[in-house]
């Protein structure tokens, strides 16, 4: 998922799309440990997409904070 689309989501729908990636890894990992993956770079880009929802979900929060504690 390119980052121009994530911040384009709200955060109700970016938590969504968390959950569903941690999901999808979870089943990358126990496919990957059956060795019935043949992807494995699947894998990786799968942590790059939940790192790049936390780091938008993360800047969303400290931009309120900041705003507030002025």
């Amino acid at each position: 998922m390119k980052i121009e689309d994530i911040r384009s989501k709200t955060d109700s729908e970016l938590d969504f799309e968390l959950a569903e990636a941690r999901k999808k890894l979870f089943g990358l990992r126990m496919k990957a440990s059956t060795e019935s993956l043949a992807e494995t770079a699947s894998i990786n880009s799968q942590r790059r997409s939940i790192a790049r929802i936390i780091t938008v979900l993360h800047e969303r929060e400290h931009e309120i904070r900041g705003q507030e504690s002025r």
